[in-house]
């Protein structure tokens, strides 16, 4: 087994998964407007619901309308709530969990100005939740309060008893020691009376207090400014010369694992006056400033708590206790959030900005741990809860891990212009309702018979009575002493003059007798009335314990239908809650189901004209195959008539290369005719070879041009009107004459003549280019 290092603080046992939870108490306050000119944002529809309206100018959203939200709240305050009704609903409780020995925490939350101190403190004629909660806490114990430094703070968040003697020490001590100077004030302000702030017509009390415990109530006041902790409470000695700055205070944890501050300075009081005069002390110390959204800004965080400590009285019922394990100490935490604030509407600058980042900031962590704690207990994740952050969450995490109840008041202003604000304080407010917190145990019950104070009391007035009809002493009262010894017989002069008298000494003897007598007599009478009084009083409690004890029933049993009707009604809330999110999310998918039925009307219309275009579409496209099977048979013709066409200019290239070959062949064979015919016998004149006829070629041009169809191909135009052929494959062609080298030997012989006929008379030969794709041109 693994052993705690030194220092090391011991781990706290984990609490049973069948604890019962309860969601976090947020209630909603609406404080009036200003002015009757300004604009609302916000509209109270029902005792627990509220709606936000985005004020006149506000950018809409995506779908450009205005989004209304709703919230739901434990219940809401509207401006016309009295702060008794308040207090009432939110607080009452509160005190008497505490009276009960449970914790409780309540704090206001909301922008700056949005009066959450007047909820808090009130006015005089309005006393707020902080005032009527000392005066009902008072009005209730006040019978039953120990003397003064009965129970002492051992300075470790826990209480000690001292006995009757230790506390009269004590007192006497205190009275003795000379109050020490308090620090002036710069702010001359008049504290108001506590009789001002209530009216005794509104006071209230709670019955259910046990009065076999007595009772006493320590206050403690702090505030928590710029992430540090001090005591508005503590009494510094004021330096004129060199004034010394308030010292911070430091946060630790008791052996209970309870945080709290250590040094805090805790002032047991004893009437509502005497604390509410304690608190107003230490709210003249609390930072306060002027800005531009509120002209008592409050700065810090201010925390009252209140301790009660209770410890039963003894058998007898006439002393406490002196057991430290007996005595139980419960305390309510009264918790005044400063505002948030966005600096570029309070145009705070140096100090002012500070502290505004740190209020921010300190708000924002609190934010962070209750989404945290729900998303804990929603999705069952064990995240760690950044409670160390900040002071404030630090200061109140016990409450949050199931410590005390918790409670919540959302104070609104609903001006125009603090709607961006408004609206992240109602979406935190609806995140913290989804916390929840365990419910805190009951204490454990002394195991002496109750009644022991009423008994105790009824004793001493009945022993009074009896004395008062005796004659005798009530409560040791010398004078009653002093009648009861002069009503026995009174006894006779003892002087002796003479000593053989024997009257006086006799006469003595016998008064003292009868003396003796009478006192027996009445010793007698007072024993038997003692053992008559405590046979009635064994039968009176007797009686007392069985009716007690049938008592104790009846309630336990009226416990239970109230633990079935609180859990009926929970269930209740929680139902019309659940209702009323459905109705609000009925509504949401009624909207949602008419713009998709807009929509789909919308996209019918647009498929029902889709769909006549694509009719027109396919009807033009049947237009156009028709057309474009025309065009195919046009032009496939046009194309049979081209094929025809370059066939026949073929054969007639064919039939023009074979005239071109005759006729060299012809030419060839005159030549060699010639040749021999000068050496034999006259020759023959040359027959002129006919060419082949072109009256095809004319007919097929005549047609091609009545066709409306132009020429393509290797036959086109030329710019004087003829037309031209374009041969792909041309051959050069020569023409020479075999006696050509001996035409200036021969011609002067006579025979050139000869020659030059012979020549001008041979049929003409085409010009043919000696490259490739040039056009070829016949001779006119």
């Amino acid at each position: 087994m693994q052993r705690a290092g030194k220092g090391r603080t011991p781990r706290r046992p984990k609490k049973p998964s069948n604890i019962e939870k309860d969601p976090v108490g947020v209630y909603c306050r609406i404080r009036p407007l200003g002015g009757e000119d300004e604009e609302c944002c916000v509209e109270m529809i029902s005792s627990s619901t509220i709606q936000l309206h985005a004020p006149d100018g506000l950018k809409a959203n995506r779908n450009g309308e205005y989004k209304e939200t709703q919230y739901c709240f434990k219940k809401v305050f509207g401006i016309k709530t009295t702060q008794i009704e308040l207090f009432e609903d939110v607080a009452k409780t509160l005190i008497e969990d505490l009276i009960h020995c449970k914790n409780g925490l309540l704090f206001t939350y909301g922008v700056t100005g949005s009066g959450k101190t007047y909820t808090m403190t009130g006015s005089p004629g309005e006393g707020g939740l902080l005032p009527r909660s000392l005066d009902m806490l008072f009005n209730s114990i006040g019978p039953f309060q120990a003397k003064r430094f009965v129970f002492k703070p051992d300075e470790k968040n826990g209480i000690e008893v001292q006995n009757q003697l230790d506390a009269l020490l004590e007192r006497q001590k205190r009275d003795s020691q000379q109050s020490v100077p308090k620090t002036p004030s710069s702010r001359q302000r008049v504290d108001p009376e506590f009789t001002d702030m209530i009216n005794p017509d509104q006071a209230c009390k709670f019955e259910g207090v046990d009065e076999d415990c007595c009772y006493s109530v320590f206050v403690s006041y702090i505030e928590i400014y710029n992430n540090y902790i001090y005591d508005l409470l503590e009494d510094a000695p004021f330096d004129p010369i060199r004034p010394k700055p308030p010292q911070s205070k430091i946060l630790r944890e008791d052996q209970n694992h309870n945080m709290y501050v250590a040094g805090c300075t805790e002032v047991e009081v004893k009437s509502t006056e005497e604390a509410f005069d304690v608190f107003w002390k230490g709210q003249k110390k609390r930072r306060i400033a002027n800005t531009e959204l509120n002209r008592e800004s409050s700065r810090s965080h201010s925390v009252f708590t209140v301790k009660l400590a209770q410890a039963p009285l003894d058998a007898d019922g006439d002393h406490i206790l002196q057991d430290k394990s007996q005595v139980n100490v419960s305390q309510l935490c009264l918790v005044d959030l400063a505002g948030s604030e966005r600096t570029n509407r309070t145009r705070a600058e140096g100090s002012r900005l500070r502290e505004a980042g740190n209020i921010n900031q300190s708000l924002m962590t609190l934010r962070t741990c209750m989404e945290v704690l729900r998303e804990n207990q929603m999705c069952g994740t064990n995240r760690m809860v950044p409670y160390r952050d900040s002071k404030v969450t630090h200061l109140f995490k016990n409450y949050f891990d199931g410590e005390g109840k918790v409670r919540m008041v959302v104070c609104v202003n609903p001006k125009a212009e603090d709607y961006e604000e408004t609206l992240l304080v109602m979406r935190f407010a609806e995140m913290t309702q989804e916390v929840e917190v365990a419910r805190p145990v009951d204490r454990p019950i002394c195991g002496l018979t109750p009644g022991r104070r009423q008994r105790n009391q009824a004793f001493k007035d009945e022993l009074s009575r009896r004395l008062e009809e005796r004659g005798g002493p009530v409560n040791g009262d010398p004078v009653q002493l002093n009648q009861l010894i002069e009503s026995l017989p009174p006894l006779p002069p003892c002087e002796l003059s003479d000593p053989s008298d024997d009257q006086t000494l006799p006469r003595l003897m016998e008064v003292l007798e009868r003396r003796y007598r009478i006192r027996q007599k009445m010793t007698e009478q007072f024993n038997q009335t003692a053992n008559n009084m405590k046979f009635a009083l064994q039968q009176f409690e007797s009686q007392f314990s069985s009716k007690e004890n049938v008592l104790h029933d009846q309630r336990s049993k009226l416990g239970e239908k109230d633990k079935v009707i609180a859990n009926q009604r929970t269930e209740i809330e929680r139902l019309e809650k659940k209702s009323k999110t459905l109705e609000y999310k009925i509504d949401i998918l009624q909207k949602t189901t008419e713009m998709y039925e807009q929509d789909k009307r919308s996209l019918q219309q647009e498929l029902e004209s889709r769909e006549q275009r694509l009719q027109k579409e396919l009807a033009e496209r049947r237009r156009m195959e028709q057309r474009m099977q025309g065009v195919v048979t046009d032009t496939k013709l046009k194309w049979e008539r081209e094929c025809e066409r370059r066939v026949n200019a073929k054969q007639l290239e064919l039939q023009n290369k074979l005239w071109v070959k005759d006729e060299k062949l012809k030419q060839l064979k005159a030549i060699v005719t010639e040749n021999g015919g000068a050496s034999g016998g006259p020759a023959e004149p040359p027959r002129k070879p006919e060419r082949p006829s072109r009256e095809r070629d004319r007919n097929v041009a005549q047609k091609r041009s009545a066709s409306p169809t132009p020429l393509s191909g290797n036959v086109f135009k030329t710019r004087g009107g003829g037309q031209a052929v374009e041969f792909t494959d041309i051959e050069t062609l020569k023409q020479e004459d075999p006696t050509a080298p001996s035409r200036k030997r021969r011609s002067g012989s006579g025979e050139g003549p000869a020659q030059t006929d012979d020549i001008e008379n041979r049929p003409p030969v085409a010009n043919i280019s000696s490259s490739h794709g040039y056009q070829k041109r016949r001779r006119p």
